[in-house]
């Protein structure tokens, strides 16, 4: 039995040790070869157009959910494969956002979380890319992006995407451990992808502008 104290302090940018490993039900198989819908979502930078990030090249990575430290872990969340490890899955993203920016790859963050928790989470872990609120499950209406239940409530399952032109050209699936997931991204950029040179843009007044030009806020 878990310790009931250990749970109300846990550390979301850390892993616990023996977490079921998820396996590949086949959900997301027919996600290649898929166009990234032409939809308008909030994020921690404002409404984001899909298709216009997916225009070149995009890195999208799904997660059910993040917690902040004073929020308990919901009991039996640990033993569903691939629930636990949203935090570190996006820490990776932020720590290789520059090298993923040489491959010419915007990166966004979605779950079903709302506006308010999204900002949130941005704002305390310094995402230097937009975190996007799905609460309706547009993604899984127009995409098809798997999800599941637990406890009566809906969840995306865990994946990463890269689109080329709006189209999915490659997805990560099932996704463990989630802390590697970044890189494992990189990984497949190198082997199938040249880097790009990326000019320097006119100035811009807001984030997301910021953003989608290149110029990532400090």
């Amino acid at each position: 039995m878990k310790d009931r104290a250990s749970e109300a302090t846990h550390d979301p940018y850390v892993l616990p040790e023996g977490l079921p490993v998820p396996l590949d039900d086949g959900a997301a198989d027919d996600l290649p070869g898929m166009r990234i819908p032409d939809v308008v979502l909030p994020s921690s930078m404002g409404d984001v157009a899909l298709a216009d990030l997916a225009a070149e090249r995009l890195v999208l990575y799904v997660y059910p959910q993040t917690g902040p430290p004073d929020k308990p872990v919901p009991p039996g969340w640990d033993e569903i494969p691939g629930a636990r490890g949203c935090t570190p899955q996006s820490c990776g993203f932020r720590d290789h956002a520059a090298e993923l920016a040489a491959f010419g790859a915007r990166v966004a963050g979605i779950s079903s979380q709302s506006l308010a928790e999204q900002q949130e989470f941005a704002r305390r872990t310094k995402m230097p890319f937009p975190i996007i609120s799905d609460e309706q499950f547009v993604l899984a209406a127009t995409l098809s992006l798997p999800t599941f239940e637990f406890h009566g409530a809906r969840f995306y399952k865990r994946l990463a995407l890269v689109a080329e032109s709006g189209v999915v050209a490659k997805v990560f699936y099932p996704v463990f451990p989630p802390d590697r997931n970044a890189a494992d991204v990189l990984d497949w950029l190198s082997r199938h992808r040249p880097q790009r040179v990326r000019r320097t843009p006119a100035p811009a007044t807001s984030r997301l502008t910021r953003y989608l030009r290149g110029r990532h806020p400090h």
